[in-house]
């Protein structure tokens, strides 16, 4: 009961906006201490977990790729493409993104997106972009909310897609958790089969709402409208 302790660590150091790492360390080091393992130990787990998982510190190099990538105008360049079709608007561009996300993650592509290597760089400056064509110009609350809907067309799409293939993570730890507690044999191909009507579910869902997004921009800019004019006069 004791080792739950942990998890209330992580709970009190999101809540205080503590650096996350900084958090998760020690959230580790405190529920492995409670749970009678020694500093040695714990040192030799943390070595080991980041010896099996270097492909997790690739970010330090992604990340300079994609402001270099930025710094000489990739959202720039994304957006006067977008400038020069005139049927794409904000929510077709993102329900677009989200069937592409799902489908890629469906078959194992889990990595060709994301939320910083894609879309920072540009599947946000192509919808905000949509949004400025449409409009004119967009305050704060339009950009932000462009700003949520653009990452949830990708939380949504891999989350939802990835369960499909057989061979990701979350399957192989579902089958192995319920095979260890339960004693079920429980085949990776079935959890993949029943995750396609779920991952259906979710497009059809979610692509609705980032279709339905340009009507809710077409209010917020609507609203904004006599503002701006309030302001000229």
């Amino acid at each position: 009961m004791f080792v739950l302790i942990g998890v209330a660590v992580v709970i009190v150091g999101f809540a205080l906006r503590v650096n996350a790492l900084l958090v998760v360390t020690v959230a580790g080091i405190v529920t492995a201490a409670i749970g009678g393992i020694d500093p040695v130990g714990i040192l030799d787990a943390f070595g080991n977990g980041f010896a099996s998982s270097r492909s997790v510190t690739t970010f330090a190099l992604v990340l300079p790729v994609i402001g270099l990538v930025e710094r000489y105008g990739l959202q720039d360049q994304a957006k006067r493409l977008i400038a020069k079709l005139d049927r794409l608007t904000t929510g077709r561009i993102l329900a677009g993104y989200l069937a592409v996300r799902q489908v890629t993650a469906a078959v194992g592509l889990t990595s060709i997106g994301g939320p910083a290597q894609t879309v920072r760089p540009l599947v946000h400056p192509m919808a905000e972009g949509a949004a400025v064509k449409r409009y004119g110009r967009i305050d704060e609350r339009m950009r932000e909310k462009i700003k949520g809907f653009s990452a949830s067309s990708d939380t949504v799409g891999v989350f939802f897609g990835e369960d499909v293939f057989v061979a990701v993570g979350s399957i192989l730890l579902i089958t192995t958790f319920v095979d260890t507690t339960y004693g079920l044999a429980l085949e990776p191909i079935d959890l993949a089969l029943w995750a396609i009507p779920t991952g259906i579910a979710a497009l059809v869902v979610h692509g609705i709402r980032l279709l339905l997004l340009d009507r809710r921009l077409d209010r917020m800019a609507a609203a904004v409208q006599p503002q701006t004019q309030g302001v000229a006069a």
